[in-house]
């Protein structure tokens, strides 16, 4: 682990993601897997949609039918996108607008280090605030935000893959203006050494300029990259889930401890990266990558569509907890998070004070590059401890689903209480009047949805590992075989 972050350097280091061919297909299928994961497992007809489950009697009419197609024209909506770009207006008022820290970033290539404005926890609790107030007002079902939300979620998933889009191509086309070497250079701008292979549309896609930078009248210098990366996204992502556990009160009168326990998890998650916004200036997000489609989307839309799905699931299929389950995911959330933070705290406090009597006994290598690798304490049990919590903590995301999968069915006129395993809507405004959510045949396809995020997050944390490996192995040489040789477990310890 590397306590200081890498130069970035503008000479192309290699394609990644299978190159161009890669580019295209994540740009393509991507957007439509948040679309597939909206209709197949909606508040319709069931998760998943039953068709899909008779494949010899699927039809592309029954499965329109089913996940209730608006068609083309109804993707989109002018007022749900204004209604959008406002959100961003206002994230980008109260970055301006309330105090901030003032941090520097890690040195650049040409010697400068660039300077962020920190302010997003305060952003967020002043956001999450005024939405608490006006719920408090107005009451759960009566509250605008929720009901607009909740109604208009395709068009919202729309919006912000057109934005994802847009400013991906903003950037990509702004990155031309980046001054030569030797020219005034006010705003530090630089190339990304993996943006600069000549291929425009890998170019496009992996990010060109590494720290894209504009200056707004009023506001002054705003970082996209660091604007981005916690700001729309991760504040969006609890913002939908609050959205779909108003939705399960509004479906059923009650909130289960399986929402309260997803909801409440990833609050944490991002109220605790929010707060420690500063460690992401170390990240290879900001150190290394530039900012194309592939950060846009991920952050603007693939993070709050996506890892809200266990929570867009309980507000249509409440899930019951016993003790024991309750205390499992207690206690698999709480392992992760020690994991995550104690290894992130551990790297953090050793960086900015290696005296400090917390880390000062724990050992590690000087490197010829003046960066020290920690080889003991959390670091010397896995070169990406922290991943491993990381993963650990998504574990807990979607164990409360449990069994995933229901059909959503009429419920018999004569009918006064739940059938067994189910529930039946009792206040309800976008599911059918007269309806009950059961298992059924669906009783466990749902989990390719539910535990999607589980699957997927421990591709992406591998994924990273290895760039970061090839990074670090560019950049130490013999240094970080040494590190290899006494740390050489990758993620897990002893495994992998």
């Amino acid at each position: 682990m590397a306590t200081k972050g890498s130069k970035s350097q503008s000479s192309f280091h290699g394609y990644e993601f299978f190159g161009p061919p890669g580019a295209l297909f994540i740009a393509i299928f991507l957007p439509l897997t948040c679309y597939a994961f909206l209709f197949l497992c909606n508040d319709v007809s069931g998760c998943p949609a039953p068709s899909l489950l008779h494949p010899t009697r699927l039809t592309l009419s029954k499965l329109a039918e089913e996940v209730n197609w608006p068609g083309i024209s109804g993707l989109f909506d002018a007022k749900v996108f204004l209604a959008v770009l406002g959100y961003y207006a206002f994230s980008l008022l109260l970055f301006v607008v309330l105090p901030a820290q003032e941090i520097e970033g890690v040195q650049l290539a040409n010697g400068n280090r660039l300077k962020y404005r920190m302010n997003a926890f305060s952003s967020s609790l002043l956001t999450l605030t005024i939405l608490a107030a006006g719920t408090l007002a107005q009451g759960v079902n009566g509250s605008p935000v929720w009901t607009f939300i909740w109604d208009n979620y395709i068009q919202l998933l729309t919006s912000s893959v057109i934005i994802s889009y847009s400013l991906a191509t903003f950037v990509y086309i702004r990155s031309f203006s980046t001054p030569q070497r030797g020219a005034p250079n006010p705003l530090n701008r630089e190339l990304a050494g993996g943006g600069t292979s000549g291929n425009m549309l890998y170019d496009w896609f992996i990010g060109r300029e590494l720290n894209p930078r504009i200056t707004l009248p009023f506001a002054g210098i705003i970082d996209i990259k660091a604007f981005m990366e916690l700001r729309p996204g991760m504040l969006g992502w609890i913002i939908l889930n609050l959205t779909f556990l108003a939705r399960q009160y509004s479906n059923y009168g009650y909130i289960t401890i399986s929402m309260l326990i997803t909801v409440l998890s990833q609050a944490i998650y991002v109220l605790d990266a929010l707060y420690m916004e500063s460690a992401i200036l170390t990240t290879i997000d900001i150190t290394t990558d530039g900012f194309g489609f592939m950060l846009a989307f991920g952050d603007l839309t693939w993070l709050p569509f996506v890892y809200s799905l266990q929570a867009r699931y309980l507000a249509v299929h409440p899930v019951e907890l016993g003790a024991a389950g309750i205390a499992g995911i207690f206690a698999v959330a709480g392992t992760g998070y020690f994991i995550f933070r104690s290894a992130n705290n551990e790297k953090n406090r050793f960086r900015t004070n290696p005296a400090d009597p917390a880390v000062a006994h724990l050992e590690y290598i000087q490197t010829k590059t003046g960066s020290r690798l920690l080889a003991s304490g959390w670091w010397g049990r896995a070169r990406h401890i922290n991943y491993l919590g990381d993963w650990i903590m998504s574990w807990a995301y979607c164990l409360p689903t449990g069994l995933a999968g229901y059909v959503i069915q009429p419920s018999s006129p004569f009918r006064d209480h739940a059938p067994k395993g189910g529930h039946l809507i009792v206040d309800d405004y976008s599911l059918r009047g007269g309806v009950e959510v059961v298992p059924g045949d669906a009783r466990g396809w749902g989990m390719v949805v539910t535990y999607f995020f589980m699957l997927y997050f421990a591709v992406l944390l591998v994924h990273r590992e290895r760039r970061d490996e090839e990074k670090c192995k560019r950049k130490y040489g013999k240094d970080w075989e040494e590190y290899c040789r006494r740390v050489p477990s990758r993620i897990l310890p002893g495994i992998y």
